[in-house]
């Protein structure tokens, strides 16, 4: 895997290096599962990340390897003081139970988590909760990272509330050396999605309304005689069409992103703009012949700050690029960014490695970052 300096937001990031891996030894008793379940046997990956009391802190996807889907994900907990030597806990923290979103989040499990802190305090996880046919985006808040609310569906109250949802990466802003989920004109923004990028906004960090835009409005002109002397006699009438979701960024034939768009770590509010990490996954005939078929790399997109829904900018190639040494694991060919923390003056990007292991990528911190 090399690293390359994105042309539109953070870095350049150095190669992730291999930071957690699994954990057979821990195990615990499932309220769903039965006793004893190495919940972290399997593969350990796709982390949300914060800093909190002076510690990296990881949301880690951890995996069993029990029932029709050989591996239950569920999150643990794990805590360094330096971002890179990681202790896990012993039990997950964030797990399917016998609670009201029981047949929302088994078996597949929880899966992907984002991260954030929220400014009014504790801790905003959006994460999939996967019934083992649909995934959908659902969202929890914690005061300390270890007892966790279940809220459910983001998009509740929505008729998006079924739909194939995930990967909802919230809005930060850069405070007092931390990220911190921002409100951007007055909500906050989450960017969310797989195979296009779209918006939701939000005004308690719980609850989400997808953007959405008129899918074919139509316009036509009338003559109007008594329009006056120096005015046009010409007027717009503008027939509102059905509305549907608004896509930001989607597939681009011949690049790294050419099969799908994933947002990836929580998105950053910066002077130039809001800079969102996303994952790009390579198509098998029309993708970039530099990459494997299906991998999955990441790239930087830049939105304006006065319309968050607006690119101005993107990568044309991955900042990070698969190689050998990485390439093998559950799912091949991945390196997935999903956790961003600022740590002692660096950009910390945690990954996802073959959907087996944990990797970590740095990057300084400019001026004009933060």
């Amino acid at each position: 895997m090399t690293n390359a300096a994105s042309t539109v937001g953070l870095g350049p990031f150095t190669r992730p290096e291999r930071i957690l891996e699994i954990r057979p030894d821990v195990t615990f008793n499932c309220p769903v599962g039965g006793p004893d379940i190495a919940w972290a046997a399997k593969d350990a990956f796709n982390p949300g990340a914060v800093v909190h009391d002076g510690k990296v802190c990881l949301l880690v996807r951890a995996e069993d390897g029990v029932g029709r889907y050989a591996g239950t994900s569920r999150l643990g907990l794990a805590t360094s003081t330096d971002g890179r030597l990681f202790e896990l806990e012993p039990e997950p923290v964030l797990a399917p139970g016998d609670d009201p979103w029981q047949a929302w989040e088994w078996p597949g499990g929880i899966e992907d988590p984002r991260l954030v802190e929220s400014p009014d305090g504790g801790f905003v996880c959006t994460y999939t909760a996967f019934d083992g046919k649909v995934g959908c985006l659902f969202t929890a808040t914690s005061p300390d990272l270890r007892h966790w609310t279940k809220h459910g569906p983001a998009f509740a109250g929505t008729r998006y509330v079924r739909n194939t949802t995930k990967a909802g990466a919230i809005l930060t802003e850069l405070k007092d050396g931390r990220l911190v989920a921002a409100r951007h004109g007055g909500v906050f923004w989450m960017y969310w999605g797989e195979g296009y990028i779209y918006a939701a906004t939000s005004r308690d960090l719980i609850k989400w309304t997808p953007v959405e835009v008129e899918t074919a409005p139509d316009r036509y002109l009338t003559w109007d005689p008594g329009a006056g002397a120096g005015g046009s006699s010409w007027k717009i009438d503008r027939i509102a069409g059905p509305t549907g979701l608004r896509p930001l960024a989607g597939p681009r034939k011949g690049r790294f992103d050419s099969l799908l768009t994933e947002p990836g770590p929580p998105a950053l509010l910066t002077p130039e703009g809001i800079v969102l990490i996303y994952n790009g996954g390579n198509h098998w005939q029309d993708g970039d012949p530099a990459a494997p078929p299906f991998a999955y790399q990441p790239g930087q997109i830049l939105f304006d700050l006065n319309d968050p829904t607006a690119v101005i900018a993107r990568d044309l190639q991955p900042f990070l690029r698969i190689d050998t040494a990485e390439a093998h694991g559950q799912v091949g060919n991945v390196c997935f960014a999903q956790g961003l923390v600022a740590f002692e003056g660096q950009w910390l990007l945690y990954v996802g490695l073959a959907d087996s292991r944990i990797g970590v990528s740095t990057a300084p911190i400019c001026d004009a970052e933060s």
